[in-house]
């Protein structure tokens, strides 16, 4: 049963998923109105500029550095790249080898179609396990699906262990990077929330008492747990063990004192074995933060066995699709290569100022842009692949090169072909299309226009030009055009 459910999810084609909103409406999807409403929001926020202008600086420094001390770096992306495509070009036979070995090890399997089975697998283990607190570490898969507000609404209180999304847990906010949720956050912004949580009067400048007091808050909640519930980096195949990387030692907390460790994991997230981890490991944490690796890499394979003297008594997997499985065999197939590394979002140069809440996903950034309405719908987040220069700098910091510059130029003509676009946006593409496939109508228009070009290209607020002028200063359209200088042979 378990291997056709397998070949099912990775074969069938299934509908959009729903997305669980978060509390926030107005972070949910992303219209034109409100992706340019979010932005400039960002754009006018110093605190934020400048918090984001730091952390993306510093990650892009790093990274750089990591990569150039790496000789053979080039070609390990290239390695990475091979194993990624040819582990999706199989991915059923992957995922099979994966649950067959993770039950030999003690593990229990479960399949989540989309977010709804998910949160209901997971919600109902706490049930039935009687849970009340469950500590978590960063996922973004638990993001995707909305699994904290699904606890909460089935009595259980989850708690963020990992200190970035610890904080925004606090502020009552979705994350806004993929590998550093709380970027957008200034440490005096921090320094309130924890001192509004602990009691304590903290300073924003004595950083040691800050994660001291994290720290002693935190401790108590990992020892009262019931449940504990992670993502997963990699998944093994060839063990059925899952690898967890993190920086603050919040998974081995997280993963040994509860009695019940719940993982879940996207299907993509397959590595056959253990040498396609290690490239796969050789290149996230250089690509994510310029570590050669993260502080603790955590390798689990099963629950406890009956003599260990600690760790938890069930591991449950959840193998999470949600239109994933779609993707396969498409031109979008690519993207399911990523390994999450956050690198594309230092250097893109519209979440650099529009920051991660603008884009109303989990998922942000270039990455973000491209996956978030291949999962959650088109429509609903139609001008993400308009949130882009496609100046091409995320493709270069990519590890696994994946081409988001081409997949967002191909989302926009879907949106073409499927009338996503706003009408005024439609109206105009067919215009111009149309009076540039004719000579002289193109030649007439240019004429009857000259005269307005001024105006229109002024940085005044009555040009009808002004959401691009208002930026940046564009240049007169030319007297003559390029054939009527070739014509006079003045070229």
């Amino acid at each position: 049963m378990a291997l056709r459910k397998c070949r099912q999810i990775a074969h069938q084609t299934i509908p959009y998923p729903t997305m669980i909103p978060h509390p926030d409406q107005t972070t949910t999807g992303a219209s034109f109105a409100q992706f340019r409403r979010r932005a400039f929001v960002a754009i006018e926020d110093v605190r934020l500029q400048t918090a984001l202008e730091g952390a993306t600086g510093r990650f892009r420094q790093h990274r750089e550095a990591a990569l150039a001390a790496l000789p053979e770096a080039d070609a390990l992306r290239d390695h990475l790249k091979a194993v990624r495509a040819a582990t999706l070009a199989d991915l059923a036979h992957h995922l099979e080898t994966f649950e067959r070995q993770a039950i030999a090890a003690g593990a229990r399997v479960h399949w989540a179609r989309d977010a709804a089975e998910a949160r209901a697998i997971i919600t109902n283990l706490a049930r039935q396990n009687g849970v009340k607190l469950v500590t978590k570490t960063k996922s973004m898969a638990t993001e995707e699906i909305g699994l904290n507000q699904a606890l909460a609404e089935a009595g259980v209180t989850p708690v963020e262990t990992d200190l970035g999304e610890w904080i925004i847990q606090l502020a009552g906010e979705p994350p806004s990077h993929i590998i550093a949720p709380a970027v957008h956050k200034t440490r005096h912004q921090v320094a309130q929330l924890l001192s509004r949580e602990t009691g304590q009067d903290l300073i924003a400048d004595d950083i040691p008492r800050l994660t001291a007091a994290a720290r002693e808050h935190l401790r108590a909640r990992f020892l009262q747990a019931d449940m504990g519930i992670t993502g997963a980096n990699i998944g093994v195949a060839e063990t059925g063990s899952i690898v967890l990387v993190t920086n603050e030692g919040n998974a081995e907390m997280t993963t040994s004192l509860p009695p019940i460790h719940v993982v879940l994991m996207g299907i993509e997230k397959i590595a056959p074995t253990w040498d396609d981890a290690a490239a796969w490991l050789s290149l996230l944490a250089r690509s994510a933060t310029g570590q050669p690796l993260s502080v603790y890499t955590t390798i689990l394979t099963g629950p406890a066995r009956a003599d260990d003297p600690e760790g938890p008594r069930q591991m449950h997997i959840v193998l999470l699709d949600n239109g994933r499985s779609r993707l396969l065999n498409t031109l979008y197939e690519e993207v399911l290569q990523c390994i999450r590394c956050g690198a594309c979002l230092n250097v893109c140069p519209v979440y650099r100022e529009a920051g991660g809440h603008a884009y109303g996903s989990p998922y942000s950034g270039p990455i973000g842009a491209v996956i978030t309405p291949l999962l959650f719908g088109l429509e609903q987040y139609a001008a993400l692949p308009h949130a882009s220069t496609l100046c091409g700098a995320c493709r270069d910091a990519c590890p696994v090169r994946i081409d988001l510059p081409r997949l967002l130029l191909s989302l926009r003509e879907e949106e073409v072909a499927r009338n996503v676009l706003p009408w005024p946006d439609r109206a105009a593409e067919r215009s111009a299309a149309f009076i540039l496939a004719h000579t002289r109508l193109l030649h007439a228009t240019r004429t009857l226009l000259r005269p307005f070009t001024n105006i229109a290209t002024t940085e005044s607020d009555f040009s009808p030009l002004h959401a691009l002028t208002a930026g940046r200063k564009l240049p007169s359209l030319a007297a003559r055009s390029f054939h009527q200088i070739w014509r006079d042979g003045e070229v």
